[in-house]
């Protein structure tokens, strides 16, 4: 019976939670619009003093060229303190930062945020540490500020 208990206990709780798929990319769904939810993500990012590099909007790249996959930004952002610490680490680190997030409307019209957690990202480099100090912070933020631009 104990079992059974905390195995609902379990499912209930892990619907709620964002999971990272077997490639590393955390998927969460938002109760606004993509526009909203990015609003909302780059307005909480830049409260907290990280710099917004450049906000994309592939939607509208792909009407350009006659296509539709609906509504769809990317954010592109960091923080030079967090990401100097990994460059400093492994050079090559320049590759995947400053870090990114997507919004976009899935097929069946909802808006969901996909970011790559960051021990997975950068822990395709050698000189990175999975718990290194700065992988945990940049982990921490993302989880806080996703999860703040979904509600």
């Amino acid at each position: 019976m104990m079992r059974i208990l905390m195995a609902l206990v379990m499912s209930v709780f892990m619907a709620g939670t964002a999971m990272a798929g077997d490639n590393g990319i955390i998927r969460k769904e938002s109760a606004k619009g993509v526009v909203e939810t990015m609003d909302a993500l780059q307005s909480a990012l830049e409260g907290a003093g990280l710099t917004i590099f450049a906000r994309v909007d592939h939607g509208a790249g792909a009407q350009g060229v006659g296509e539709d996959i609906g509504a769809s930004q990317l954010l592109i952002f960091g923080n030079p303190k967090l990401g100097t610490q990994a460059m400093l680490d492994d050079r090559t680190a320049a590759l995947f930062l400053p870090m990114k997030v997507a919004v976009f409307e899935d097929e069946t019209g909802k808006t969901l945020i996909a970011y790559e957690a960051p021990a997975e990202m950068l822990g395709k480099l050698g000189g990175i540490a999975d718990d290194a100090a700065y992988v945990q912070t940049m982990t921490g933020a993302l989880g806080k500020f996703t999860d703040g631009a979904a509600q």
